[in-house]
């Protein structure tokens, strides 16, 4: 299998199979592959979410829809994206989403049960489906569907389905988002 690592297209649509925030036929989809473990990927997140409050108010709720793909670094990082995908079990993703790139300095396994536990989860259904791996596909569909797409790192965005190459900052990320519906 080669992946193109020249590759600026999403290789895989956005579907309902994603993680989103917001409605799929919304006027602008952005796609972050990230890794809850990498603190460039939670920079990049908090801006997603200062440039989502900033649309939301001046373009409307369904302007922007935000899918986030795991795109982990698993020889180094490997409990993130576990806890994350062992909370959607109990339709608690993005909760934890949220907690986890708050905490990402604590990310142990205890930690994690922690998290689970202040979130309200069934904490034996939560440890069961850890250790069960029952997320595992759905992470490696991500790392895959991000490979075929020329991701080689964490993070990376994808603004309808084009990849986003700029500065990552408010101003850079909003003109982008807005170039794209033009």
């Amino acid at each position: 299998m080669s992946f193109d690592r020249d590759r600026s297209l999403l290789f895989v649509p956005p579907s309902i199979q994603d993680r989103i925030k917001g409605v799929l036929n919304a006027t602008v989809v952005l796609v972050m592959y990230g890794d809850y473990e990498c603190s460039q990927s939670a920079d990049v997140y908090r801006l997603i979410k200062v440039i989502g409050r900033q649309l939301s108010v001046s373009l409307g709720e369904n302007y922007l829809c935000f899918i986030f793909r795991h795109f982990p670094q698993i020889e180094i990082h490997s409990h993130a994206q576990r806890a994350a995908e062992a909370a959607a079990v109990q339709g608690q993703f993005w909760p934890m989403h949220e907690m986890l790139f708050s905490h990402q300095q604590e990310l142990g396994n205890g930690y994690l049960v922690e998290y689970a536990n202040n979130l309200g989860l069934d904490i034996s259904q939560f440890l069961q489906d850890i250790s069960k791996k029952v997320y595992i596909d759905r992470i490696n569909e991500d790392i895959e569907s991000g490979l075929y797409s020329g991701v080689t790192a964490a993070p990376a965005l994808f603004i309808n389905g084009i990849r986003y190459l700029d500065r990552w900052t408010v101003e850079q990320i909003i003109a982008a988002i807005v170039a794209a519906n033009d």
